[in-house]
């Protein structure tokens, strides 16, 4: 009985020591956060990524009680930005929305990276996708993509396209309309969207790759002509403008924001953060905010941010690669 007793009282000890063992690690998490948490933009302020953030960390404010403060940091394709993140302190108080520039394809466009995407950075919640819209001037006689194409390929001199800038996802997304249909393409390099638009409204150019945000108002009053969106599905606002791959030209290009934190972080603020993250932009309220920037709402656990990453990683490098476009 005596031996019963000790035994019984020895594995008590140990269960105890056990919980106190690992009671730093579960204290930190339960208390997180107890003071201001940092979200870095590595874009400048006023563009699609820092208002979907300042969106984003008004919602965890009053979830958590304490301040998510914006912090813009811009330069180099996002890359300052997404580098201050990766070499912050993985305690949850320094997270970061960043983009598929700087998390897939500069990795690919720069021949020095200050951080590693796949190491450096923790997953923890993918958030929505812009569409990329590839529009015409209402004096092209084309009125969607596979026809405009035709002819682009017919007459090859009479149609130049523009896009936003070498590297960027509109430049991207041209290389890879043309790796797809074998088909030349004539492309100005513009400094923007706005400038692009801009050119095309005048005639300068006859079409345009970008993503979809600014495009949105002359699609939507005719001024446009809407040729094809590149995501998966038709766009909800412009419900009438056809997918590329409805047309038969099989690619798929958007530009994706998603929350990261430096590797290490532990996975019950990663988890508190996901959930909190994908409540905010899945409800309804948040797929109507998200839509007036342009953005389809696209969330899910870490895993399906890591799995993003992954696949955007094999199609980017392929294109880049193909293409021989770089940045540096």
């Amino acid at each position: 009985m005596k031996r019963r007793t000790f035994q019984t009282a020895l594995a008590t000890a140990c269960i105890a020591a056990g919980f106190a063992a690992s009671a730093p690690a579960w204290a930190q998490a339960g208390n997180w956060p107890n003071k201001p948490v940092r979200l870095v933009v590595p874009f400048p302020a006023g563009g699609s990524t820092d208002v979907v953030a300042r969106f984003i960390a008004q919602g965890l404010t009053e979830k958590f009680g304490q301040p998510f403060v914006v912090d813009n940091r811009g330069g180099a394709g996002g890359n300052i930005g997404t580098d201050a993140v990766a070499k912050a302190a993985p305690d949850g108080y320094t997270i970061g929305l960043s983009t598929s520039g700087p998390l897939v394809n500069n990795k690919f466009l720069y021949k020095s990276m200050p951080f590693n995407s796949d190491k450096d950075l923790t997953p923890i919640a993918l958030v929505c996708e812009i569409p990329l819209v590839i529009a015409s001037n209402p004096k092209v006689p084309a009125k969607n993509l596979k026809d405009f194409m035709q002819q682009a390929k017919a007459k090859p001199n009479a149609y130049t396209m523009g896009q936003p800038g070498n590297g960027t996802i509109g430049h991207l997304a041209l290389e890879q309309l043309s790796m797809v249909t074998k088909t030349t393409l004539s492309s100005v390099a513009y400094r923007g969207d706005n400038p692009a638009m801009t050119d095309l409204l005048g005639g300068s150019i006859q079409a345009l790759s970008a993503p979809i945000t600014a495009f949105i108002p002359n699609l939507a009053s005719g001024k446009l002509t809407g040729l094809a969106v590149t995501s998966a599905t038709r766009f909800p606002g412009l419900p009438d403008i056809p997918t590329a791959k409805e047309q038969g030209i099989d690619m798929v290009a958007t530009v994706w924001f998603a929350v990261v934190g430096p590797d290490g972080m532990q996975p019950e603020v990663v988890k508190a953060l996901n959930t909190e993250i994908n409540n905010i932009v899945n409800s309804t309220y948040g797929r109507a905010k998200l839509q007036t920037f342009g953005a389809v709402v696209n969330v899910g656990a870490p895993d399906h941010l890591r799995q993003m990453i992954n696949e955007d990683s094999k199609k980017w490098q392929k294109v880049i690669s193909t293409a021989n476009v770089s940045l540096n």
